[in-house]
């Protein structure tokens, strides 16, 4: 089992590398998702996921998270097969937290070093976005 740390990782290269494990048969926990970055323009990215957000109704769907950690499960199951059989239990497999959990802290964390960020400016925590969005973070 691999805990990563997604502390200042660039949210689409850590979710198909963390995708591409999965569907090797590895079990993920990923802690500091609210940590994690989108690069770019901050307000054209904010407008993006407002978009998302608004499409259909309430009650059909589809339904895009606010929260860090459910932004960051939702990307990683867009990389996933879902319609099949391996791809749902890959996702399964996928552990996503806020913050660093009890169970995990003092454990050695696992960082992928090909999705981290060298930006200096140009980009939006997973947790900026997430208040942007309407979520109610402690």
């Amino acid at each position: 089992m691999a805990i990563i740390d997604a502390d200042n990782a660039v949210l689409g290269r850590l979710a198909s590398i963390v995708a591409k494990r999965l569907l090797n048969g590895e079990e993920i926990t990923i802690v500091n998702a609210e940590k994690a970055v989108i690069v770019g323009n901050k307000y054209s990215i904010i407008e993006r996921y407002q978009e998302r957000r608004n499409i259909g109704s309430v009650r059909k769907g589809p339904y895009y998270p606010t929260m860090p950690d459910r932004i960051l499960r939702r990307t990683i199951r867009g990389m996933l097969p879902m319609k099949k059989s391996h791809g749902k239990k890959a996702y399964n497999r996928l552990k996503v937290y806020m913050g660093i959990p009890k169970e995990y802290q003092g454990k050695k964390f696992e960082i992928v070093e090909d999705a981290k960020n060298n930006k200096l400016e140009g980009f939006i925590t997973l947790k900026d976005l997430s208040i942007q969005l309407g979520a109610k973070l402690r």
